[in-house]
């Protein structure tokens, strides 16, 4: 815990990384970053868990209509993308091998991807979430071994498994301040 608030506070100070709401105009740029992380993501073991086109245009357009799609900014470029929403998701209604820590009001980040020129997007989320709410959860295919090592790294606990709606499984996680 007092890793996430170091490191928040330090990249915060640094006025060149940004966390803010996206806009229309940036749909084109969030598609780009979004196709480099399904690359990235099938060149390191996981190819399965986006397929070719997911998040869709009108996913994202979705997310950033709800005001709950966020970009990471370097010196004005976005360098990052997530989706962090507060309040109930309906694929954690149910979990599967395990439990949840509380039925508390959480965060929900998803759809984390990187133009892989910064480090530590995951954790720049995380620590965003944070100042708004100290219970999070998540959700990471089996496959992607790497968020799943983070996840962990980081302070989350595995509590089981979600299935999305089409049907797939993937780890659920939590955190609770």
């Amino acid at each position: 815990m007092i890793e996430y608030l170091k490191i928040f506070s330090y990249i915060f100070n640094m006025n060149e990384i940004r966390i803010e709401l996206a806009k229309h105009e940036e749909i084109n740029i969030i598609l780009k970053i979004y196709a480099k992380a399904r690359i990235y993501m099938k060149e390191n073991g996981n190819k399965t868990q986006w397929g070719e086109f997911y998040p869709s245009k009108e996913i994202i357009l979705d997310d950033i209509n709800d005001k709950a799609l966020y970009v990471i900014k370097k010196d004005d470029i976005i360098r990052g993308v997530f989706a962090f929403k507060i309040g109930v998701d309906q694929t954690y209604l149910k979990i599967y091998e395990g439990n949840w820590i509380n039925d508390g009001e959480y965060g929900v980040i998803h759809r984390i991807a990187s133009d892989n020129t910064i480090k530590k997007i995951l954790l720049l989320s995380i620590n965003f979430a944070l100042t708004k709410i100290n219970h999070l959860r998540i959700d990471t295919h089996e496959n992607n071994k790497i968020m799943n090592e983070c996840l962990l790294k980081y302070g989350f606990s595995r509590r089981g498994i979600i299935y999305c709606d089409d049907g797939t499984s993937r780890n659920a996680y939590e955190f609770l301040k």
